[in-house]
């Protein structure tokens, strides 16, 4: 084998992003509330970086009589050096002059501060929720740690989906087959909400029910048969089978069936637990201007702090007593600060020019609502505006709009589409406004087979194939035809 060693040349072409770049479209991709905290998170750690507010407020506060401000001393220290030879100018000399970033007065907000108070108090888990019930249950000692070792297995909805016999595999030491068998239908029985501790659906809404019957002294039999006995039959809308099978009528069935959905609920656990909602904070803001009748773009962008770079930075970094450790440091940051200030000022011009393409494109629906969308890739804003397609997918990911018809996901006004019959651009977002149409105004008691929903939207314009029209009957979570009916 021969081993040698070569040299060449190649010509390739490679892009490559540099930090600043790399800084602007993170800083794009944010929403409003993330660029808050990232603002945030800057302030504390670049000392240049400040509030021009509280720039402003120190600027404005008047000095105490006799003595010099912060600032002014300052600056004395750094505009006028002292000639004398043997002069001790120093980082340390002009860091006790410059303002601390530290001692705080007051006045000044704090951000971790604002962000501990504001945190919200974490919610209860379910466990945690039902072993404060069962700890006041009055059971043996051996029934009690069994029941805390099966409340362990809970789901979010409030079931014990495994079987007892995965569970025995996995008892901690002490705990024997017997106390998990004979505390399981305790915790049945004891625990709030009623269902709760369910292996399956049907044992909840069995528990359930008998809860009800105890509780307000009702006779449930009819329900209680039907969810025992014909649940699945229930469940695809096959009451006449039913009828037929337990002799029941149908109006019977009806009855059972409305009671059952007013009070039951097949996830007991959710009862317990505080759904978590997310909040919703719009970006932007689209309304009307009364006197023109334009609407007008704006940004929700007031609570952002206005930033500047500090000036006693700035003239720290020009003293050439200042050795170059710390004004490599300084220079760096004011760098920094600066990139920091021109992405959310970037940020800020790409976000509104991007708004008004959708203002002007999608007016229709601003007026009218969501049957009349249009298809807007993003690819058409992007050569409208002479950007990448990138940079728009960015400056709306995250980012929600308020309209005189609610608050929508930004990306929303950007889909794909179709053409109806007279030529014109129809959106999927308006296919699925107008198939939620349809369905709702059908004969409940013969509704439309998804071929019947085909030949309604050919009649309104809509030129559908069948299984599309089942992919977004599916994606609005509309049942098929033999489970809308009603008897």
């Amino acid at each position: 084998m021969r081993l040698d060693t070569s040299q060449h040349m190649r010509m390739d072409q490679r892009m490559k992003l540099a930090p600043r770049m790399i800084q602007s479209m993170e800083i794009l991709q944010l929403s409003t509330m993330a660029l808050e905290e990232r603002i945030d998170q800057e302030l504390v750690s670049n000392p240049v970086l400040e509030r021009a507010d509280s720039m402003e407020a120190e600027s404005d506060s008047p000095p105490v009589a006799g003595m010099p401000t912060e600032a002014t001393q300052a600056t004395a220290s750094i505009d006028k050096p002292s000639s004398t030879p043997n002069s001790n100018d120093s980082w340390d000399d002009v860091n006790r002059s410059t303002p601390s970033r530290v001692n705080r007065s007051s006045d000044d907000r704090d951000p971790k501060a604002e962000a501990i108070a504001n945190t919200a108090a974490r919610s209860m888990s379910l466990s945690e929720a039902l072993l404060q019930q069962w700890v006041l249950v009055d059971v043996p000692d051996r029934i009690l740690e069994a029941g805390k070792v099966l409340i362990e297995w809970v789901d979010d909805d409030g079931y014990i989906r495994d079987s007892l016999d995965s569970i025995c595999r996995h008892l901690p030491d002490g705990i024997r087959r017997d106390d998990v068998q004979a505390a399981w239908p305790i915790l049945q029985k004891r625990l709030e909400p009623p269902g709760i501790c369910a292996r399956n659906i049907r044992e909840s809404l069995l528990l359930q029910l008998e809860a009800i019957a105890h509780e307000q002294e009702l006779d449930l039999s009819v329900p209680q048969t039907i969810v025992r006995d014909y649940l699945e039959d229930l469940e695809m809308n096959r009451l006449p089978q039913i009828s037929r099978k337990s002799g029941l009528t149908l109006e019977q069935i009806n009855e059972a069936r409305q009671f059952m959905a007013r009070h039951l609920n097949p996830r007991p656990g959710r009862l317990l637990v505080d759904a978590k909602v997310p909040s919703v904070t719009p970006d932007a803001v689209i309304d009307v201007d009364e006197q023109t009748g334009e609407y007008r773009i704006r940004l929700t962008d007031d609570r952002l702090p206005r930033l500047c770079v500090n000036e006693v930075y700035t003239r720290m970094a020009r003293v050439k007593t200042v050795d170059n450790n710390t004004r490599q440091f300084i220079n760096n940051n004011i760098r920094n600060a600066r990139w920091l200030i021109e992405a959310i000022e970037q940020r800020r011009h790409t976000l509104l020019r991007v708004l008004r393409v959708v203002v002007d494109m999608q007016r229709e629906f601003i007026e009218m609502g969501p049957e009349h969308l249009k298809p807007l890739p993003m690819t058409s804003v992007a050569d409208q505006l002479g950007i990448h397609v990138a940079t728009v997918s960015r400056a709306v990911a995250d980012k929600y709009v308020q309209t005189p018809r609610g608050i929508f996901p930004l990306r929303q006004f950007f889909t794909g589409g179709m053409e109806n019959a007279a030529g014109e651009a129809v959106s999927w977002d308006a296919v699925k406004a107008k198939l939620i149409e349809v369905i709702a105004q059908e004969d409940k008691k013969n509704p439309l087979s998804d071929d019947e929903i085909v030949e309604e939207l050919a009649k309104r314009g809509l030129a559908l194939a069948r299984r599309t029209v089942a992919k977004y009957r599916k994606l609005c979570n509309i049942p098929p035809a033999r489970r809308r009916r009603e008897f």
